[in-house]
């Protein structure tokens, strides 16, 4: 086998948050090789990195704290540039800071903060089900999935960054960040997973992404 016939090795980040084989499910449906870790050594052995997330912030931070996850995972996407996705609390996570429960410090790999959902008497918190998303910006994950395609959100914090950063919004009383992107990172706020056709359309989009980048070095 050759370079150009091997698969794509995509390591899901397993810090103990959130339901990780539906996201490998996808995945391997897709052709990849994926292997869920919670070791920081096995992050520069795959081509992208997925950080999925269910659950609160700070419990998030202090997990992949004690797992020694933190300054790799840094290094591994700033300095080795592997492409990463991050899925729900794992989108919140790449933020300099959260107020969920606190304040607490997030990843910062993409500059912006993590704040509550403004509470509305005629909306529901957590915000929960399907949401159409109007695309800001011209992202590869998008490509191929229609402006306004719905997609499943759970959550009742959401992200706050630049517009630059923004590649995709939904409606719930205010514009809600769905989706950002900065170079290689990538985060989504509802779950691909659970999005039946277009969530798959989305990862496929991820998975060729990375291809693209291997092919070119």
């Amino acid at each position: 086998m050759n370079d150009h016939d091997k698969q794509t090795r995509i390591d899901i980040i397993d810090y103990g948050m959130g339901n990780l084989q539906s996201v490998r499910n996808a995945l391997e449906r897709l052709g990849c090789e994926v292997r869920v870790s919670d070791q920081a050594d096995d992050l520069q052995q795959a081509d992208a990195l997925i950080l999925p997330g269910v659950g609160a912030f700070g419990e998030a931070m202090t997990n992949l704290r004690r797992l020694g996850l933190v300054e790799a995972l840094r290094r591994t996407v700033l300095e080795e540039r592997k492409p990463l996705l991050g899925i729900c609390l794992g989108m919140q996570l790449l933020a300099d800071v959260s107020e969920e429960r606190g304040q607490h410090e997030g990843l910062s790999l993409i500059p912006g903060q993590v704040k509550a959902i403004p509470a509305r008497a005629d909306l529901r918190l957590p915000h929960m089900g399907w949401n159409g998303i109007a695309i800001r910006q011209n992202a590869p994950l998008f490509a191929g999935i229609p402006e306004g395609g719905a997609f499943y959100f759970v959550h009742s914090y959401h992200f706050q960054c630049e517009a630059a950063h923004v590649a995709a919004v939904t409606d719930y009383g205010t514009d809600i960040t769905a989706a950002v992107q900065r170079d290689h990172i990538f985060g989504v706020q509802f779950h691909p997973e659970r999005s039946q056709r277009k969530g798959q359309r989305l990862l496929k989009n991820f998975v060729e992404f990375v291809g693209s980048r291997i092919a070119h070095g």
